[in-house]
């Protein structure tokens, strides 16, 4: 008797240490299945790499109201995994508290931390009510406070939480330079880009309108979009030296003037006068617009009898650019780019001068192009002729060792060939404006080249993370029709055969206690 005493109080002792070393593993051993194809719901490396770099603590205080229905506690489930993802890689230097900001002392310390109330519909007892909640976070590393008020987009979450700890455990930000003094795009007209720009890096102006401009070479990375007007031959020595001495630029620009402002749309090819030195640095870009059938929409009056109607048609020459290079990381994750009339590369000179030439973004396989005097009917409707080219590169990088493309010419060069370096060329230099960026993909786009150039690559990773539901596989009609009986008669035949199956069996059961009696 004693013995099965002992053998059972053993085996209790034996699960109870199997639990408790389970236990002790799982606390210091994190992992998780993550079965999407994109992994959108595991931290990226860079995010890994962040958190497991900490040297001194973060503490993360998240102020979220609690018994927030559908779809306000799905966001306060996904902040609390994603904490739990950064504590376990963070070697123990990422500490987090959820507090209710439920009473006058618990919202006024929220407010005070920079995280304000927010009205939210609710659904109850069959009534739409306004509550007040708070969705927001605070971290806190050193003396630096970051804070993220509002928990909306989860699509951008790791994002928002990775750069706001880079933020904080960066000592100083790198400084990146945008020409001014040829009619370039202003910044006050691309504020979401700007905004997006200057949460990570110092941007300054670069005036090269006068003969002693100069680009200063602590720059992370210089931007040149959509000039407007020629540029001089010293203007471009000063762009040419900072390449030479391993500067990073961003050529953005609109080799095609549109004129949408007159009664016939035209677009005629303009003289910016950097063709030459892009040509010199292995990429050229031609004096044409590319038109696509795969296309975004405009909006367009038509007569309907004696009314007019606003309707929605296709305009080839806004590309819809999906066909992106899946192996570089300034587009490899991006899910749409919209260009607005965009001019098409060539790259081959690149191989000639012992340079790398990388096509970011292409057309689709039913894309053409047009140059010289472009008219702009959006009425037109364009043969499989006038379509018939595929594949033509739209944006660009180069990179490699440059020459300079002042050598043997008057401007005597400083430096003449470069240590290695990139560039990189859209066709395009509208595409991050306010005015078309409400495409979210033009602006991860525009961000991404200024973290690719400023080696800043990490970022991007994170910031191109789509979690947004894929769109469901299209089926045929037969297959709808299968599944679709399937789904009605298939559970009631599995009832039945079931059943069946069980009366069976209780008959067999039968006999075979009959026969034994």
């Amino acid at each position: 008797m004693n013995t099965k005493k002992n053998q059972t109080l053993l085996r209790v002792l034996l699960v109870l240490g199997i639990l408790i070393l389970v236990n002790f593993i799982s606390v210091r051993i994190f992992g998780r299945l993550d079965l999407t194809k994109a992994g959108v719901y595991t931290l990226s490396d860079a995010s890994k790499n962040l958190v497991r770099n900490l040297d001194d603590r973060i503490t993360v205080k998240a102020y979220f109201t609690e018994d927030m229905p559908a779809p306000y506690n799905n966001n306060r489930r996904a902040v609390l995994d994603i904490l739990n993802d950064y504590k376990a890689y963070s070697k123990g230097n990422l500490h987090y508290e959820f507090i209710n900001p439920e009473g006058e002392k618990n919202e006024r310390e929220a407010q005070q931390a920079g995280i304000p109330p927010v009205e939210v519909q609710i659904v109850k007892e069959d009534k739409f009510e306004v509550k007040r909640a708070f969705l927001g976070l605070v971290m806190m590393y050193e003396d630096k406070k970051e804070v993220l008020p509002v928990i909306q987009n989860l699509g951008s979450l790791e994002y928002d939480i990775s750069a706001a700890i880079k933020r904080l455990t960066s000592r100083t930000k790198k400084r990146i330079g945008y020409t001014t003094g040829h009619q370039e795009t202003a910044m006050t007209s691309m504020q979401h880009a700007s905004q997006e720009i200057n949460a990570q890096y110092e941007t300054v102006p670069v005036d090269l309108s006068s003969n002693t401009a100069e680009i200063p070479q602590e720059l992370a990375a210089l931007l040149i979009i959509a000039p407007q007007t020629k540029f001089s031959d010293t203007s471009k020595y000063q762009i040419d030296q900072y390449l030479m001495r391993g500067g990073k630029v961003a050529f953005l620009l609109n080799k095609m003037n549109v004129d949408l402002s007159a009664q016939y749309k035209v677009a005629q090819s303009v003289d910016l006068g950097l063709e030459d030195m892009l040509e010199n640095y292995g990429i050229r870009i031609n004096g044409d617009l590319v038109r696509d059938a795969q296309c975004a929409s405009i909006t367009v009056m038509q007569n309907q009898g004696q009314f007019q109607m606003r309707s929605q048609i296709p305009f080839p020459y806004l590309p819809n650019a999906l066909n992106v290079d899946r192996s570089n990381p300034i587009v490899k994750d991006l899910q749409g780019l919209i260009f607005y009339f965009v001019s098409s590369l060539d790259t081959t000179l690149a191989a000639n001068k012992g340079l790398k030439a990388e096509v970011l973004v292409r057309s689709s396989k039913h894309s053409g192009r047009q140059s010289g005097f472009v008219m702009l009917d959006p009425f037109h409707r364009y043969t499989p002729e006038e379509l018939a080219e595929s594949d033509i590169p739209m944006a660009a990088v180069v990179s490699g060792s440059f020459k300079s493309f002042f050598e043997g010419k008057s401007l005597v060069p400083h430096t003449t060939k470069s240590p290695d370096t990139r560039i990189i060329v859209v066709g395009d230099g509208d595409f991050m404006k306010d005015d078309f960026a409400g495409n979210r993909g033009n602006l991860t786009f525009f961000i991404n080249i200024v973290d690719f150039l400023a080696d800043d690559a990490g970022l991007i990773t994170i910031r191109s993370k789509d979690i947004a539901q894929p769109p469901l596989e299209q089926v045929s009609d037969g297959t709808k029709k299968l599944l679709k009986y399937g789904a009605l008669l298939l559970p009631p035949f599995l009832v039945i055969g079931y059943g069946l199956l069980r009366w069976r069996r209780r008959i067999s059961l039968k006999r075979s206690l009959e026969s034994q009696l």
